[in-house]
């Protein structure tokens, strides 16, 4: 492993000036000094191929015992500089002040043979600065769905952080999975985590509320021209408030994203909004089952519902809206601000606007198309049918007798499948109609159905399979879902279970629809 380091991070930006773990409030700095923690016996447990070839990594730099003990925290390699960054955020609406990476340590940034700039972080590798009261370790069961779904949303299409490695500990990790009193201990793990920067909304909100001006101008200069080296001039204004429009195109990009396959962030707070629209944070997280805009993964949001599927795009502009205050000190006015939020609700109407259009099979978007999607939707809502089975049943309607057969294996209850059949064969006699209009042949609709609506994607319930079946020492699980999830798309009959809808057990058991932040 010879990596090339270049580091502009912390090598461009102020550091604290005290190393070490201890907790505290960091000021006037970006980042600070710390080391992984060792562990007792690190084992490389599963890694992603297209990762480490993005990484310049061999299949025999990634089996090595150096690679466990370097990408687990026991062994730093030349060009290292292992830090905490700071930064602070918004967190189920409210000021929640410094956060930082709490457990995540983030390794180097290296610059692979095409150039591309890489930022390693390990995630699980012990206390920061920013810990708080906690221990900085993650447990086996948060970092197999970490690495699972990174790895799932980019073969997917979805702007996301990248996942290299998965790797154990060798040591138990404490954690209450319920927040009901009852804690256990479970085996502790490490991912590495791989983006271009881990740069979030929350870094630049930090000194903006500590009224550190200065450093909030050098931040945003920095990632302008590190991360946005396509923004150029010599007016600084008009090129910060150009990035700011960017930041908010790539954030609305994302979300259509996450609304066209039916993910569902779960916990959208600003330190988890990636500044180049990358989904970053795996925690809570889902996919639409059964459909319904007002379903959260998330068990702490339960009640609120704030970061519910349907509500992602209105959160993101929020965030984006508390970004903008935060930048608003090196603005003589709103203007670009303001500006650059309109940017992304243009950018999000278009993009989901395109995106829901290919859903449905239609070549272009007609009148008329808007409230036929809207009651497809409501019925979907309304009968508890599975999205992700939905679409791809739809692609193989016939469009001159259309019937619900293609799509009975959709459905969770039967009772209301029938009791909505006359509703649904109505819909579908008039989307055939309108998908009839737009010609060619069935075989073309088919692939421009199947290009965008994937046949697999990471349920819940499939990922605690493999957990539970990871936690008793049996990987296979692991290892066949990452094979699976890099061909979402394609059939892949010889996986054809992986592709079924949530299990009638599965509704409503830990881990398998909804869960909690502990880690």
């Amino acid at each position: 492993m010879n990596f090339n380091f270049d580091n502009r991070f912390v090598n461009e930006l102020p550091g604290d000036p005290e190393e070490g773990a201890r907790r505290r409030q960091v000021h006037g700095a970006c980042w600070s000094r710390v080391l992984p923690t060792p562990v007792a016996t690190p084992r490389l447990l599963a890694w992603s191929p297209e990762v480490a070839e993005l990484l310049d990594l061999s299949t025999e730099d990634m089996t090595s015992a150096t690679f466990a003990e370097v990408f687990t925290g026991n062994r730093q390699l030349p060009g290292m500089q292992p830090y905490a960054a700071c930064y602070g955020g918004h967190q189920f609406g409210n000021w929640a002040g410094q956060l930082g990476d709490g457990r995540a340590i983030n390794l180097g940034e290296i610059i692979n043979h095409g150039g591309q700039r890489w930022d390693l972080q390990l995630k699980g590798a012990g206390p920061t600065p920013y810990a708080r009261r906690a221990d900085g370790r993650a447990v086996l069961r948060s970092s197999i769905r970490e690495f699972l779904c990174s790895e799932a949303m980019h073969h997917l299409g979805v702007p996301t952080t990248r996942a290299l490695s998965l790797t154990a500990t060798g040591e138990p990790v404490l954690r209450d999975m319920m927040y009901d009193g009852n804690p256990r201990h479970e085996p502790g793990a490490v991912v590495c985590r791989v983006a271009p920067s881990f740069i979030r909304f929350g870094n630049f909100q930090m000194p903006s509320s500590r009224g550190d001006h200065e450093l909030l101008a050098r931040l945003v200069d920095f990632t302008t021209d590190r991360d946005f080296p396509e923004i150029v001039g010599d007016d600084l204004n008009d090129r910060r408030a150009r990035w700011f429009a960017e930041v908010c195109e790539r954030t609305a990009r994302m979300v259509a994203h996450w609304m066209r396959v039916g993910f569902v962030h779960g916990v959208m707070n600003t330190d988890n909004m990636s500044i180049l629209g990358l989904t970053i944070d795996y925690g809570p997280y889902g996919w639409i089952d059964n459909y319904d805009p007002d379903w959260t993964p998330n068990t702490t949001d339960e009640e609120h519902r704030r970061y519910r599927f349907g509500q992602q795009a209105r959160i993101c502009h929020w965030n984006l809206a508390r970004l903008g205050e935060a930048l608003l000190p090196l603005f003589n006015s709103e203007a670009p601000l303001r500006a650059g939020l309109d940017r992304f609700a243009q950018v999000y109407v278009a993009e989901s606007g395109r995106m829901t259009t290919t859903k449905f099979g239609f070549a272009e978007a007609r009148a008329g198309d808007d409230e036929l999607i809207a009651e497809a939707f409501g019925l979907l809502q309304q009968a508890e049918v599975d999205m992700t089975l939905f679409f791809r049943g739809l692609a193989r309607i016939d469009l001159d007798a259309p019937t619900l057969e293609p799509l009975r294996e959709a459905f969770y209850r039967d009772d209301l499948m029938l009791r909505h059949e006359a509703e649904f064969q109505s819909w579908l006699a008039r989307y055939a109609a309108r998908a009839g209009a737009d010609g060619g042949p069935p075989e073309l609709r088919l692939a421009r159905m199947n290009a965008v609506n994937p046949r697999y994607v990471l349920r819940n319930y499939l990922a605690q399979e493999a957990i539970n079946l990871a936690e008793q020492g049996d990987l296979s699980r692991v290892n066949e879902l990452l094979e699976v999830m890099r061909r979402p798309y394609d059939e892949q009959p010889e996986y054809a279970r992986y592709a079924e809808k949530r299990p009638d057990w599965a509704r409503n058991q830990p881990g398998c629809s909804m869960l909690s932040c502990s880690s």
